[in-house]
């Protein structure tokens, strides 16, 4: 049974850190996760403002690129080797900091993407033309709107699910978190995120400062 549901997008420095809390806290209990769908493309389809230029569009667009990548993926080989792509690609984007080799390159880079997840050769010629077929969009868009039918739309990623299909469903924007955290402390985050989560009435918690995020 599944005990979370993660909504990301792989371009999302924020939704990277949060993922990378949600596989530290799985190395430590035993917790079923299943990575699911958001896409800042679709959410600032109709965005005009001037913050959101062109320089954002292609971050976007490559993050899209990569979901449907993502789709193909859960498709074929199953639900955890999707978080094994993303695994990958978040630490190439992210961490190594190439964020602009994605942007300018991104079958390429993706390709790489793929390798480094331990597809074979044949596997990554397979899944790369996913990357532009808008046949994918259908499935990315079934899952940004159900994740915005459990929190509302004024919101952005990630997205938590927590115990899915339960009788203590209970779901959330966030958290934003600027570092991961570890061990014992990751574990602290879990459980009061959970409780928050799942008590009902709960709708927001928020303050505005945030640090420069860090993905070691």
């Amino acid at each position: 049974m599944t005990d979370l549901e993660f909504f990301f997008d792989p371009v999302c420095p924020w939704a990277w850190i949060t993922s990378r809390w949600v596989v530290e806290v799985q190395s430590l209990r035993s917790y079923e996760v299943r990575w699911r769908f958001i896409s800042l493309k679709l959410i600032n389809a109709t965005n005009t403002a001037d913050w959101y230029g062109d320089q954002y569009k292609r971050w976007h667009a490559m993050g899209h690129e990569a979901l449907r990548v993502s789709v193909a993926i859960e498709g074929s080989f199953g639900n955890e080797r999707v978080g094994d792509f993303y695994t990958a690609i978040g630490t190439q984007t992210h961490n190594m900091k190439r964020r602009d080799d994605f942007a300018a390159r991104s079958e390429s880079f993706i390709s790489e993407a793929l390798a480094v997840a331990n597809f074979s050769e044949a596997e990554v010629k397979s899944l790369i033309g996913s990357a532009f077929d808008e046949s994918f969009d259908e499935r990315i868009a079934s899952d940004t709107d159900l994740a915005f039918s459990r929190t509302g739309k004024d919101v952005g990623t990630p997205i938590l699910t927590f115990h899915p299909g339960q009788e203590n469903e209970g779901s959330f924007f966030g958290p934003v978190i600027s570092r991961i955290p570890r061990g014992s402390e990751a574990l602290t985050l879990w459980d009061a995120i959970e409780v928050v989560a799942t008590t009902p009435g709960v709708s927001e918690l928020k303050r505005t400062l945030r640090a420069s995020p860090v993905f070691d």
